[in-house]
């Protein structure tokens, strides 16, 4: 029996933090040198880290496993949306 599964590429919370990352680069062009090295690479790090921790998530075999690594997704959003987009507003 072939087992079905969604690909990462597929999943719209994946689709949803990729685009997520391309407005924080967005943001981060606008920004000045200053404020780039202060706030702006701890958001953009933030940011891509939550597609990051959903595919090596995805990737991995055991429930457990899995859930750990979309916890930390979550809490890298957390920290980049309430944390660091509120300092460069």
């Amino acid at each position: 029996m072939e087992k079905k599964y969604i690909e990462l590429k597929d999943l719209e919370v994946y689709q949803l933090a990729r685009q997520l990352s391309g407005l924080a680069w967005d943001v981060f062009g606008t920004l000045n040198y200053k404020m780039k090295k202060i706030v702006g690479d701890q958001f953009v790090r933030a940011v891509n880290s939550v597609g990051a921790n959903i595919a090596e998530g995805y990737g991995r075999f055991h429930f457990k496993d899995k859930a750990r690594f979309y916890y930390i997704a979550r809490a890298s959003m957390n920290e980049a949306i309430i944390h660091w987009s509120e300092l460069l507003l």
